[in-house]
């Protein structure tokens, strides 16, 4: 069954009071099936930003618990801070993460706001998806006025969507709290080299959609008013951007905080580099930025990819690199170090639940002491697919050598395809390596099923029989994906880097290897299958998945040895 997840984002009024921040955030983890991800302090905003997953199941769960515990400890009515706001929990979104629909999102939004309001005696309002009248869509809307403008709640127009319609002495200590589903929206700060919280106002109202009011002749001028006698406005350059300018006196400079509410229409690295013009054509320059929160690893991947763009490099490196040079050129690290491990959701994900490719993420010294141990696996399929992942791993160095080669610069794209396509093909080889290993872990599995009644002994054999088919077929795609990767040695045998040919040709070496390890594993467990049509036509791809491996690796040779011989 596949895992299904939705993140929860609460962010509550207090950002200075440690104490206070821990004992809210850890009531999350006392529901099953829920894991704290994030806790993300700001003492200048006085609010801090919470990050959990948990199945749809108990999300809800967890998430109502924390906003009791925010409005048991937090007091709005001596509430300062930099950012706007109007509740203990000022706003709880949903996002779906994995295996779940944005529908499945609304329904814990309407299910956590009827908690709110019935259990907890607190207002509130359902924006961005999960909002029932088409204005209250936007968060700011349903936030005018903020917290010191509660008393909105009696009037029939801002009648809260759940909780009661005053502002009475609870709502005096909680506030109100929006509740939304609605997909990742990254908050993200941008410094600049300045002090001055206006002039920072000014650029983030060039970049935000919503952009600033029109006047007559400039900034000072007159309010230009529409046929409607509303004022007119000029829109930003960027769409999906909400956005202010603010002093940080923790940090000692000025930044823009912008919301980026739908990162495929504007990214990151675009709204970085669009503020680095805006701020020039001010007097200022962006010395860096921040995300607060968590941020899906696209995020990173495409600001890697587009200033390794910008700068004629291969795209076709690890994905550690890549992180590595998003975090540089976008400046993350400005103000503290960033760490991806926690601040990316993908990862965060990885490190909190089980392991998924024990194998492939060991140390060499690991994996070779593994395989060297009484266990029988990892054994030869698994090895296999290891060397097969060493092989296209040199191929693709040589296309990343043959891109920064001097005098090359106008093929860097060519060989950046090449790589790229290698990096695919290392990923995939590298995850069946455990892959192969659980294949013969589902055999003994299948083999160690009762067989005390002629029902579980069909049962075992069906098992063993679906089993050893599967024993079968990942060997087999190991071989065709190291046969398909001599093909990228060949390449850069031919018209890569000279002084790098000698790698494609251990490249090619490796993988001839992986096709024939993989095959013989093909082979062995053939003998046990019972379905001999399907064995047998595996057999013969076998055969011409050597045969062809072999033609392979020798043009390669004879490519090596050419080159040498000059």
């Amino acid at each position: 069954m596949s895992v299904r997840l939705i993140e929860c984002v609460p962010n509550i009024s207090e950002g200075r009071d440690r104490s206070k921040i821990d004992a809210i955030a850890a009531v999350v983890e006392t529901v099953e099936g829920v894991r704290l991800l994030d806790v993300d302090p700001g003492g200048s905003t006085h609010r801090t930003v919470i990050t959990f997953v948990g199945p749809p199941e108990t999300i809800v769960e967890a998430a109502f618990r924390l906003i009791s515990k925010a409005a048991e400890l937090i007091d709005m009515s001596k509430h300062h801070g930099e950012h706007p706001r109007m509740g203990a929990t000022d706003v709880c979104p949903f996002v779906p993460v994995t295996g779940v629909t944005m529908e499945d999102c609304k329904q814990a939004a309407h299910a956590l706001g009827e908690r709110i309001g019935t259990e907890l005696g607190i207002p509130g309002y359902f924006y961005e998806e999960a909002a029932l009248q088409p204005e209250r869509r936007n968060l700011a809307y349903c936030r005018k006025g903020e917290y010191e403008g509660l008393e909105k709640l009696a009037d029939p127009q801002w009648k809260p969507d759940f909780g009661p319609a005053e502002f009475n002495e609870r709502a005096r200590k909680t506030g109100a709290t929006a509740v939304s589903a609605r997909d990742f929206l990254v908050a993200y700060n941008i410094n600049l080299n300045t002090t001055s919280a206006r002039r920072a106002n000014a650029v983030a109202f060039d970049l935000r959609e919503n952009g600033r009011v029109k006047r007559e002749g400039g900034l000072t001028g007159a309010v230009v008013n529409g046929p409607d006698g509303q004022p007119l406005r000029e829109p930003g350059l960027l769409k999906c951007v909400k956005g202010i300018g603010w002093y940080i006196e923790e940090y000692g400079v000025a930044q823009l905080s912008l919301n980026l509410t739908n990162i495929s229409v504007t990214t990151v690295h675009a709204a970085f580099d669009a503020a680095c013009d805006r701020a020039l054509a001010r007097g200022m320059r962006v010395t860096g930025s921040e995300i607060v929160g968590l941020i899906p690893k696209r995020v990173l991947m495409d600001a890697a990819h587009h200033y390794l763009k910008k700068q004629q490099r291969s795209l076709g490196i690890a994905e550690a690199e890549k992180v590595k040079v998003a975090v540089k050129s976008l400046g993350l690290d400005d103000l503290a170090p960033f760490d991806a491990r926690k601040r990316v959701i993908e990862y965060l994900l990885e490190d909190a639940g089980v392991d998924t490719a024990p194998l492939a993420g060991m140390t060499l010294t690991g994996f070779a002491d593994e395989t060297a141990s009484e266990s029988p696996a990892p054994g030869g399929g698994s090895i296999a697919a290891y060397v097969g992942a060493l092989g296209v791993s040199l191929g693709t160095m040589v296309a990343n050598l043959s891109a920064h080669k001097r005098g090359w610069d106008e093929r860097w794209e060519e060989f950046s395809d090449v790589a790229e396509r290698g990096m695919a093909l290392q990923r995939r080889m590298l995850s069946l390596v455990d892959e192969d290993t659980a294949a013969f872990d589902a055999i003994m599995a299948a083999f160690g099923m009762p067989k005390g009644s002629a029902e579980q002994k069909a049962e075992r054999k069906a098992a063993i029989q679906a089993a050893t088919l599967g024993a079968m077929e990942t060997p087999l795609e190991v071989a065709e994906r190291a046969l398909e990767s001599m093909d990228i040695m060949a390449a850069m045998a031919d018209y890569g880097n000279p002084n790098s040919v000698t790698d494609a040709g251990v490249g090619a070496l490796c993988a001839r290897t992986a096709v024939l390890g993989a095959v013989m594993n093909v082979r062995v467990n053939a003998v046990d299958l019972e379905d001999r049509a399907a064995a047998d036509a595996m057999l013969e791809r076998c055969a011409a998945l050597e045969q062809e491996a072999e033609r392979k690796e020798q043009a390669v040779r004879d490519r090596v040895a050419a080159v040498l011989a000059r």
